[in-house]
Order: C-alpha cells, then structure tokens, then sequence
C-alpha cells in the first residue's frame, strides 16, 4: 500500500522559510518520479514541482521558479520541498504525490494527507 506522509509546515513570515519533508512507504521510491502539489483556501489543486527518478530532473511551476526547492533522498525514501522567500499567496495545504501526472493537470496519482503551510505577517 503506497503510504506518503507530510510534515514541516506551520506558520511563517513573508520572506521566510520551511523545509517539507514526505515520507514514503509502500512501493520502490527510487523507481517513482514524485511531485509537490498544493490547494490554497477555496481553490483547486495546483502543480508546484516533480523530481524524475536517476537524473533527479526537476520542474517547477513559474509561482515559486527561483524560491522553492524540490530534492530526494532515495536512501531514506524521503522527499523534500524548501520553500524560500515565502510569499502570503503560498499560503495552501501542500500535498506530496506518487507520480508525475499533476504536470499534465491530472491530479489522480496517489497522494499522502497533506501538511498546511501559513504565510503571514
């Protein structure tokens, strides 16, 4: 059974930082290209970011292109996301996914219960 869950977020300040860490189970994370979704407050799902598998090739969304970092650690089956320079508007609950298809705008790839990020002054 595919297991992923997510931790790290809270509140932060405009300008501000957090690391989000989602940890999987369940299947061969190596194998898996993985991606960071989020949906902000009475909005929909929204692509942020995807790892491919070997050659670690990364994706990011043009709203946090040059502020957000997508990372892996096949070792440990864990997935990262840093989020620098945080602005009000990332304010979402951030949700880590088994696969790559939310680049294409399909959001049905397995998915763990998300952890809530809060930007505010």
């Amino acid at each position: 059974e595919v297991r992923l869950v997510e931790s790290g977020g809270g509140l932060a300040q405009p300008g501000g930082s957090l690391r989000l860490p989602c940890a999987a189970s369940g299947f061969t994370f190596s194998d898996s290209c993985m991606t960071w979704i989020r949906q902000a407050p009475g909005k929909g799902l929204e692509w942020v970011s995807f790892i491919s598998t070997t050659r670690f090739i990364t994706r990011y969304s043009d709203s946090v292109k040059g502020r957000f970092t997508i990372s892996r650690d096949n070792a440990k089956n864990t997935l990262y996301l840093q989020l620098n320079s945080l602005k009000i508007e990332d304010t979402a609950m951030y949700y880590c996914s088994k696969g790559c298809n939310a680049y294409s705008g399909k959001f049905d790839d397995p998915r763990g219960q998300g952890t809530q990020v809060t930007v505010s002054s």
